[in-house]
């Protein structure tokens, strides 16, 4: 029986080597086209009527824009609409590597610490710079609390830095940990019950309760899905509201 991390490891499909760069084609590049693929065609389907009253899908896809505009509104104001298409995206692609991930034989991308790194150093990055445009050097004010004593600048300023520049590892740690952990957890299971099916048929009656359980874990990991990209959006949210409201 194969181990319960045999599942988080790269296949190379097509081997695209671009002098020190590997540009391989593996099952996290499918999974990643697979969501994008799905995610694409689920919203233009949905939104191709564009109907007073909305069917179904229409209804699905305007709830989702809704839920994560008012995550947006409520986290980073009124200036934060011009942020929305960025957290809405970065919301579907998390939200489709954690979905995609339970298909069976698929592969789950964000249970990967190099993709959730990336895509937290790409939010990080982007908070430094629409500070940076925003508010033009004054943006580094940020490390420094309004009103705090002169005394403690030497203590406040080192802990806001390193608090601030600790987000990339905590926002892609705890997706990648949680997807992870999940998804080990229900193979755990699963080998339980194909264990007392090889055993005979007396022991296969006892393997229909990890089968259960395993149901259970399957319906609570497509909650986690959600939690999880809801998560990692409204961290973002809160991430890039320092670079739109800072301290005067």
């Amino acid at each position: 029986m194969a181990s319960p991390v045999h599942q988080f490891e790269i296949v190379e499909y097509a081997r695209l080597p671009v002098e020190a760069v590997d540009l391989s084609f593996t099952n996290s590049s499918l999974a990643m086209v697979v969501g994008a693929l799905l995610s694409t065609m689920f919203l233009t389907m949905a939104m191709r009527r564009r109907a007073m009253v909305p069917g179904r899908l229409q209804m699905t896809a305007e709830m989702l824009y809704e839920f994560v505009g008012k995550m947006v509104k409520t986290n980073i104001g009124k200036k934060g609409r011009h942020y929305l298409p960025f957290v809405f995206t970065i919301f579907i692609f998390v939200l489709m590597g954690n979905l995609v991930g339970l298909i069976p034989y698929m592969f789950t991308y964000t249970s990967h610490l190099i993709v959730t790194g990336a895509l937290a150093l790409m939010i990080f990055f982007s908070v430094i710079g629409f500070g940076l445009y925003n508010h033009g050097t004054h943006f580094f004010s940020l490390f420094l609390p309004p009103n705090a004593p002169w005394w403690l600048v030497p203590f406040i300023m080192p802990i806001e830095i390193i608090s601030f520049f600790v987000r990339p590892l905590t926002l892609s740690v705890r997706l990648f940990a949680n997807m992870m952990a999940g998804h080990i957890v229900l193979k755990v299971v699963v080998s339980f019950a194909l264990a007392a099916a090889s055993m005979g048929a007396a022991w296969s009656v006892l393997g229909i309760f990890p089968v259960m359980v395993n149901a259970a874990m399957m319906l609570f990991e497509l909650l986690v899905a959600f939690v999880q990209a809801y998560v990692f959006a409204i961290l973002t949210c809160v991430y890039l509201k320092d670079s739109v409201e800072l301290h005067h």
